[in-house]
């Protein structure tokens, strides 16, 4: 009977729990359902039609018919549209160049910050700073920046991803922090292919932008790496593990399902953050003087959606397969 009556008190407390969170979490329900699907909804529907505008002869508001047209709008944007699918192409060449490095980035500086050492908060502090920075008013600021203006046309912002000229050299001048030939002659006794070189040029030149966008993951790395019993590495040492073995065989594994995490959010924050060209170029049609502007714009953003959904799809699954969870029984 006691066992039961615990029971019943648990489940009673649970409920009460779930009812709390639904109120909270309640506008943002109704706002969705409300609000947010409707406009999704109505957006499909731009995708597939053409805009026709209806004007009143006798004054006053007009309005708009949708007729229904099928793929043309989606067939217009990748071959009809001479940029679209030339900077869709760009921009996922140019995520799968920095979201590795990000998140390799973020790891190696979450494991430093996560020794004993003296100022280590304020380290974790001044490696977040650039996070708030770069939100808000704060980032409206720093838009009309000189020094932020300089260091992109140094190459060393987002814009470093023209620093490769034709010759795989700097770009801007000359103005980047590496250049190919720098490289090349710092590995010319490794067989380094050229693709490799450029990479690393590549990195290099945007590494403003890599330590900007690395806060969250950072974050992300130390609350997984606190979470490690510090008795699974006191069995190491005793066993006589070294260090590149205990990173490889416990803190790796351990991490994999954070690196997960990791890499999904930062491909989510690429392909929707402010300096990504597609998102930037859809704007640019969707505010066009044409008349078929919105239909265009919407066709383009759900191709953009869908092949956001492939690439994450694609990223989850390849991950998994080397992911570990640990078992708590």
């Amino acid at each position: 009977m006691n066992k039961t009556v615990k029971k019943k008190k648990i489940a009673s407390l649970d409920a009460k729990k779930a009812r709390a969170g639904w109120f909270f979490v309640l506008p943002f329900v109704l706002g969705f359902v409300l609000l947010y699907i409707p406009m999704l909804f109505q957006s499909i529907e731009f995708s597939f039609s053409e805009l026709n505008i209806i004007t009143n002869p006798g004054g006053g508001g007009g309005g708009y018919e949708l007729t229904f047209v099928g793929l043309t709008n989606y067939s217009d944007a990748l071959f009809s549209d001479a940029s679209y699918a030339q900077i869709l192409v760009s921009s996922i060449r140019q995520l799968l160049l920095d979201v590795p490095a990000i998140v390799i980035f973020s790891l190696f500086m979450a494991i430093i910050l996560n020794q004993k050492m003296a100022g280590r908060a304020v380290f974790r502090a001044i490696f977040f700073i650039p996070v708030i920075l770069s939100t808000g008013l704060i980032d409206k600021i720093d838009q009309g920046n000189a020094v932020m203006n300089y260091m992109e046309t140094a190459g060393i912002d987002t814009g470093a991803a023209d620093a490769l000229g034709p010759g795989g050299g700097g770009g801007a001048g000359g103005l980047g922090l590496v250049n190919a030939l720098d490289i090349t002659g710092f590995l010319g006794n490794i067989a380094i292919g050229s693709e490799l070189v450029s990479y690393v040029v590549n990195i290099v030149n945007n590494i403003f932008n890599i330590v900007n966008r690395s806060g969250v993951q950072m974050l992300i790395f130390l609350a997984g790496l606190q979470s490690i019993s510090p008795a699974i590495y006191e069995s190491c040492k005793i066993d006589g593990a070294t260090g590149w073995e205990t990173f490889w065989k416990i803190t790796f594994p351990m991490i994999s399902p954070m690196i997960l995490v990791n890499t999904i959010y930062t491909v989510i924050d690429s392909f929707t953050s402010k300096s990504n060209e597609v998102m930037a170029y859809i704007e640019a049609v969707f505010e066009g003087t044409s008349k078929q502007s919105r239909v265009l714009s919407s066709a383009m953003s759900w191709m953009y959606f869908g092949i956001v959904l492939l690439l994450i799809s694609a990223v989850t699954g390849i991950i998994s397969l080397f992911v570990f969870y640990q078992r708590r029984d």
